[in-house]
């Protein structure tokens, strides 16, 4: 039997999730759609899909016979239309999952800390960058603590939206503090670059990391190394076009002051290098920034109802 869940947003995340969900989902059913545009291609895709609309917001939402199926929402808006998607979704007692950097509910990355949170009502997906890069500071903080960890994402600009631009403030704090909360950087620092360039480029990401010398103990690059890959794995298994762009690299440093740190360091640097491909649901190959938000809120929101399934089984 499949669980019932509607979507907020009918942007080209919005969009996209409904198709996911339509397409490879085998335990939730899209029930309905809200957005604010009645011309929206996200709402007219839900129609000749069966799906009932409102272009009424959540408001519209919720008064949808339909709602009464619904036990999990997604919210594809942005980060301050979320602040009240979530009270009045919370008043009626239905699961969020939240798309937008709002951060409302806890940080959620779901190869690295789901099972945490698997009964709360609201939960975050902190950004596209914290989908693609906090995996990759948590694979090394479990082999050696990070003192540093800085990421650079950067994506075509045809795939940053209204949305995305109306977030960048939110994307750098909400990132910057994933890596921290969940990669385990002791301080990390989140850039986002917009690439013009015409044909657009898929997603790139950089990930560094500083690594301080242990007495004694120098660093386990070969552990580092297949941590790395292991989640690597571990995120394909539901974004198809997550790869490392090269192997993992390694470099000693010795400064006797570090700004980000804001004091001396002496260790080692790890690089890492990402791309992510898009799966082509409804967005294009290079909008892979999109659709790691999508394949994460779609695995998230299968985990969540699985839990809850177990719980009165």
């Amino acid at each position: 039997m499949s669980t019932g869940v509607a979507v907020i947003g009918s942007g080209n995340i919005g969009t996209d999730l409904l198709i996911k969900v339509a397409r490879l989902s085998e335990t939730l059913h899209v029930r309905g759609m809200a957005g604010i545009d009645p011309d929206s291609d996200g709402l007219a895709r839900a129609r000749r899909l069966g799906v009932a609309t409102t272009h009424e917001g959540v408001d519209g939402l919720v008064r949808m016979p339909e709602f009464a199926g619904v036990d999990l929402v997604f919210d594809a808006t942005s980060a301050s239309a979320h602040l009240r998607n979530d009270r009045v979704i919370r008043a009626h007692g239905r699961i969020m999952v939240d798309l937008t950097p709002a951060a409302i509910g806890p940080y959620v990355i779901p190869v690295v800390n789901l099972d945490e949170h698997l009964g709360a009502t609201n939960v975050n997906l902190v950004t596209c960058g914290g989908q693609a890069t906090v995996p990759m500071v948590a694979a090394v903080s479990r082999v050696a603590p990070v003192a540093y960890a800085e990421i650079v994402a950067s994506i075509a600009s045809r795939s940053a939206g209204p949305g995305t631009r109306a977030n960048i403030d939110e994307f750098t704090q909400t990132t910057a503090r994933a890596i921290e909360v969940i990669g385990g950087a002791e301080r990390g620092k989140a850039i986002i670059v917009l690439n013009p360039a015409d044909p657009p480029l898929i997603m790139r990401d950089t990930v560094f990391c500083l690594v301080e010398d242990a007495a004694g103990h120098p660093l386990d690059e070969a552990g580092v190394r297949h941590s790395v890959a292991a989640t690597v794995a571990e995120v394909q298994d539901y974004v198809g076009g997550y790869r490392l762009k090269q192997e993992v690299q390694f470099e000693a440093v010795d400064e006797a002051f570090v700004p980000a740190l804001g004091r001396p360091f002496r260790g080692t640097r790890i690089t890492i290098l990402l791309e992510v491909a898009g799966a082509g649901h409804y967005l294009p190959e290079y909008a892979g920034n999109l659709d790691i938000m999508t394949s994460a809120a779609l695995r998230t929101a299968e985990r969540l109802v699985a839990a809850r399934a177990e719980v009165v089984a």
